[in-house]
């Protein structure tokens, strides 16, 4: 997803307003960043208040903290880009059961959980970072599949 979509779905209006969104612009800019940039966005336990931003370059895995509420200041970001060499991932864990799928990961100590239509995001931000960790093209992305029920597949039987 990109960084303006993200802006729209956030679960605080503020998290995301304008002045916000333009220091996280300005900070994934500065490392590297394309404009509106393919993004993960945490939102964390208070979105009000703190969030964190992931966005894959070609040099690396930009990581972005902002800050919405500084007293006298305004909102404040930090970013840091980590070189894909020491980009630090743990395992992605995936479990389905029917049409429902659940998927969580780790990358640069920020946790990654979807259930669902957020699951395939996940998984598909995911796929665009071991693109640029194997140097590959980051895959087109695909749209988002249906939630009604799969058509039932057809079953083997074994005539007697």
């Amino acid at each position: 997803m990109r960084l303006s979509e993200w802006g729209n779905m956030a679960p605080i209006p503020a998290a995301a307003g304008p002045n916000v969104l333009a220091v996280a612009e300005a900070t994934l800019a500065t490392l590297g960043a394309t404009p509106d940039p393919h993004c993960w966005v945490a939102w964390g336990e208070d979105p009000g208040v703190r969030w964190v931003l992931l966005a894959a370059t070609p040099a690396g895995l930009v990581t972005v903290h902002v800050r919405v509420i500084v007293p006298l200041e305004g909102p404040r970001a930090a970013g840091k880009l980590v070189r894909w060499p020491r980009v630090q991932l743990g395992d992605v864990q995936v479990e389905v059961q029917g049409v429902h799928r659940i998927i969580s990961a780790t990358v640069e100590s920020v946790i990654l959980r979807g259930v669902d239509a957020e699951a395939d995001a996940v998984g598909a931000f995911l796929q665009g970072v071991f693109a640029a960790i194997d140097g590959r093209p980051s895959p087109a992305p695909s749209p988002a599949p249906s939630t009604a029920a799969p058509a039932p597949s057809a079953s083997v039987t074994a005539e007697a």
